[in-house]
């Protein structure tokens, strides 16, 4: 058997020349912030080449694009500055009943 380790995401990617460290973190449920919500804590570090990461990135960059596809996710489309405070979508919705 192989050891598994859960984790609710990268909190850091260190890179130093042709090693890539990604720091990998779980919300802790006795350590708590100001507003009551569980502190992200360090639970392994995932230490690759640089070209082992670039694959992994490529990889997961095909999963997340199935998961897309199969309408289990939908991409965030970040929204662009067009002045001081105001942001535009850059693909605002059609409002024409055919795309709806």
């Amino acid at each position: 058997m192989t050891d598994e380790l859960y984790c609710d995401g990268i909190s850091e990617i260190t890179v130093t020349g042709p090693i890539v460290r990604m720091d990998m973190t779980s919300l802790c449920p006795s350590k708590r912030d100001i507003n009551g919500n569980p502190e992200p804590v360090l639970r392994q570090r995932v230490i690759m080449p640089i070209e082992a990461f670039a694959n992994a990135v490529d990889l997961m960059q095909k999963a997340l694009d199935g998961l897309v596809e199969a309408g289990a996710l939908r991409r965030n489309i970040p929204l662009i500055p067009v002045g001081e405070g105001d942001l535009m979508d850059p693909s605002p919705a059609n409002t024409s009943p055919n795309f709806n």
